[in-house]
C-alpha cells in the first residue's frame, strides 16, 4: 500500500470506531482535508484491493482485511509513539506527529521487536490501546469525568481529544495518566466541575471534563 493508502484505512478506521456504523465519505473528505471525489477515486482502489467495502451513495466500512491492515497502522503509531516518550523523553503533546512519519515503515519485524523492547505495552501515551501482532485489542472500562457524580474518584487513563493545546493544558493543571482525580461538584448553571487532583482543588469546564477518561475506583 501507498502511504495514502495507509492514511485512508486509518482514517475510516478511526470513523467507524468512533461513530459505530459505516460512514460517508464527506465524512472521509473532511478528516483527510480533501474533495469528496478524490476519496471517491481512493476508496474505488480501496475497493479493488479488498479493503474497504463501498458501493456509490452508500455508506463506506472496512472489510475484514481492510480492519486487519488499520489495526497494523495504529500498532505502529502507538508503538512508536510509547517509544518516544519512554526511550527518547519526548512529551505526549510532541509525538503524534513523528509517529505519523514512523507509521508508514513495513518492518513487521521491527515492529514486533519493537513490540517486545518496549515490554508489549497495551496502551499508548494517551490511553489508547495498542492492537497485538494478531490485531487484538484490550480494552479496558472507562467513562468520562464529566459522567461522574459528586464524591466519586477515577484514575485517569485516557484522553479524547489529543490536540497538543489540550495536553499541554493538562500538563499545566498537574493531570495525567494515572492521576488520581476526585470529582467534588458539578455546577448547574455551565456544568464545570470541581474536581481534586494531587491534594489540589480545581474548577474545570464541561469541555475539558468531557475530554478526559477515567476509571472507577
Amino acid at each position: 500500500m501507498t502511504f495514502s493508502e495507509e492514511n485512508y484505512l486509518k482514517s475510516i478506521y478511526h470513523l467507524t470506531a468512533a461513530l459505530e456504523t459505516e460512514v460517508s465519505t464527506n465524512a472521509i473528505a473532511e478528516i483527510m482535508e480533501t474533495k469528496a471525489s478524490s476519496v471517491t477515486d481512493m476508496l474505488k482502489k480501496l475497493a479493488e484491493k479488498d479493503l474497504v467495502n463501498y458501493k456509490k451513495y452508500q455508506g463506506v466500512s472496512l472489510t475484514e482485511n481492510g480492519k486487519l491492515a488499520a489495526k497494523m497502522i495504529v500498532r505502529k503509531h502507538r508503538l512508536w509513539e510509547v517509544f518516544l516518550v519512554e526511550k527518547l523523553n519526548f512529551s505526549w503533546d510532541e509525538v503524534h506527529d513523528i509517529a505519523e512519519q514512523l507509521e508508514h515503515i513495513k518492518s513487521e519485524q521491527l515492529i514486533n521487536r519493537l513490540d517486545d523492547f518496549l515490554g508489549n505495552p497495551t496502551e499508548d501515551p494517551h490511553g489508547d490501546p495498542i492492537p497485538d501482532a494478531n490485531g487484538r485489542i484490550i480494552k479496558i472500562e472507562k467513562q468520562l469525568l464529566s459522567e461522574l457524580e459528586e464524591n466519586q474518584i477515577g484514575i485517569c487513563v485516557g484522553v479524547k481529544d489529543t490536540s497538543s493545546e489540550f495536553l499541554k493544558y493538562l500538563d499545566k493543571q498537574g493531570i495525567a495518566l494515572g492521576s488520581k482525580i476526585e470529582f467534588l461538584s458539578k455546577e448547574s448553571f455551565d456544568l464545570s466541575v470541581k474536581i481534586k487532583v494531587n491534594d489540589r482543588e480545581l474548577s474545570i469546564s464541561n469541555k475539558i471534563a468531557s475530554n478526559l477518561f477515567v476509571k472507577l475506583v
